[in-house]
């Protein structure tokens, strides 16, 4: 019996410093702090949170060129941008999806798409595929909003209206900043990803 314990015991504190090192098998959650991150730009720079010691919270988006959905928030994104990037809120774009499995996100696909958009925000490739399950996202455009302690504030659409941005009736991305701004927690908190599912690399 005592041997069965022990045996259970171990497999328990097993169980538990996997779960540790690997962290939430969904992702970040409201609350959570949002580990750094070094990805490759567009320019080949690399790329991380830390390369803004001024800002007062990141506009993390997980987005890429092919999908639907994201294309419809492209202008949407570099709006963000150029609206709250000079407030301390600057967007940080993460293309998560593995180009093998779709080859219109290439890394060449990516420094095209960014140049015909006029991108004004760092757009990074996720090569490892290693961010995008830290994180938890499962769209394009999947939207994490991190305060300037890496602290996740909100996660989910951009607002609620993918096809036309003037129908849009609320503007969550933006409301959350606002509520920062004014030292209160976005509410809500979470919203719905609308987009395509992320390409993953096959095993």
């Amino acid at each position: 019996m005592k041997n069965v314990f022990l045996k259970s015991s171990a497999l328990l504190l097993l169980f538990f410093f996997t779960l540790a090192l690997t962290g939430p098998a969904d992702g970040y959650k409201v609350g959570d702090k949002a580990t750094n991150f070094s990805l490759k730009n567009i320019d080949g720079e690399m790329v991380s949170l830390s390369d803004y010691p001024d800002a007062k919270g990141y506009i993390v988006i997980f987005t890429c060129n092919e999908c639907p959905y994201a294309k419809m928030y492209e202008d949407r994104i570099n709006e963000l941008n150029n609206k709250y990037a000079s407030q301390g809120y600057p967007v940080i774009a993460i293309m998560p999806n593995d180009p093998n499995m779709q080859p219109g996100d290439s890394f060449e696909n990516m420094q095209k798409r960014a140049k015909e958009k006029g991108f004004t925000f760092p757009y990074l490739i996720d090569e490892g595929q290693e961010i995008f399950p830290q994180y938890g996202a499962q769209k394009t455009p999947h939207v994490y909003l991190l305060d300037s302690d890496h602290i996740v504030k909100y996660i989910g659409a951009i607002d609620n209206n993918p096809k036309d941005p003037s129908a849009a009736s609320e503007k969550y991305v933006e409301n959350a900043i606002e509520a920062l701004e004014a030292g209160s927690n976005p509410d809500p908190s979470m919203t719905k990803a609308v987009g395509c599912g992320i390409k993953k690399k096959r095993a």
